[in-house]
Parts: structure tokens; C-alpha cells; sequence
């Protein structure tokens, strides 16, 4: 069902992006990089946060890691992920198929600045192996999204 809400969703206002099926798994970073012959900072991850009373989705390079102070300086607390009954309930798209994408409510979406590194990058499609290759832009674009610098330098997250 989530992926026919994308298929939907880009259908109507973005008709030229394929959804990307694929017989492999696409559900964790490296089989989505694996899956689609691309290095894992191009997987586009998309994190579904509870903050406060608040959901948010923030999606981030594939090899990015969330940086607890720009969260908190950025949504004022502390981020806790949801379990995945919530985050399906949510979203509509089962935990690694979570996209911006054809959202069963009406979320925050925002992009983390470390996308703005790649001209493609390729997010989930509403299932464990779907996805499609967009530019960063044209996705926060499509999304409504807010772009946002809450994630650890990249060379920072090679050293750990």
C-alpha cells in the first residue's frame, strides 16, 4: 500500500521519476547502495524523530550520523525514535521504506545539508526495496522540505 501511495504521490507531481523495484533488499543503508550500484553516502535515509509532543522526518546521507547538540539547537530538545508500529502508522511505509514521499500524515519533512554533496542520491519508495534517483533539491522540493544542518561532519563519521 505505501508503495502505491508514492507511486501516487509522484504520479502527480512528479511523473518522470521512476519507482526503482528491485528483486534485493533496499531496507538498511548498505543493501540499498548494494541494490542499486551506488557508494552508501548517495542513500538518502530517511529518520522519523519523535521530538516533544512533535513528529519530523530528517533525511540525511546514507553514512550520516545525527549530531545530538544541532538537533537539540535545531528542534529545541532531544530526538527519540519512534518504534516501528509508530513509524509505519505515521508514515504509512514500513521501517526501511520510510520516505518523504506519499506520507499517510501530514509531516515536517527536512533535509539534512548533507545531501547538497551529491546530484543524485536515492531515497526509499515506500517499501523494502524500492527507491528512486532524484536530486537532492528537486526532493526537498517536491516535499515541501526545510533544509536544516543537523548531522555530524561527514570526515567525522569515517573516524567512528
Amino acid at each position: 500500500m505505501s508503495l502505491d501511495s508514492v507511486r501516487a504521490f509522484l504520479a502527480e507531481r512528479a511523473p518522470d521519476i521512476a519507482v526503482i523495484v528491485t528483486e534485493a533488499s533496499s531496507a538498511t543503508v548498505a543493501e540499498a547502495a548494494a541494490a542499486h550500484g551506488v557508494e552508501p553516502a548517495r542513500i538518502a535515509k530517511t529518520l522519523t524523530l519523535a521530538i516533544g509532543e512533535r513528529v519530523v522526518l530528517v533525511v540525511a546521507r546514507g553514512d550520516a550520523r545525527l549530531d545530538n547538540r544541532k538537533m537539540k539547537a535545531t528542534f529545541g530538545a532531544k530526538a527519540k525514535m519512534p518504534d516501528a508500529q509508530t513509524v509505519a502508522t505515521l508514515t504509512g511505509h514500513p521501517v526501511g521504506g520510510v520516505c518523504p514521499f506519499g506520507l499517510a500524515t501530514d509531516l515536517p519533512v527536512h533535509c539534512d545539508v548533507s545531501l547538497k554533496a551529491f546530484d543524485v542520491v536515492v531515497p526509499a519508495a515506500g517499501a523494502t526495496n524500492a527507491a528512486v534517483h532524484i536530486a537532492p533539491e528537486r526532493m526537498a522540493a517536491l516535499v515541501g522540505a526545510t533544509w536544516v544542518d543537523v548531522c555530524q561532519d561527514p570526515s567525522a563519521a569515517d573516524g567512528g
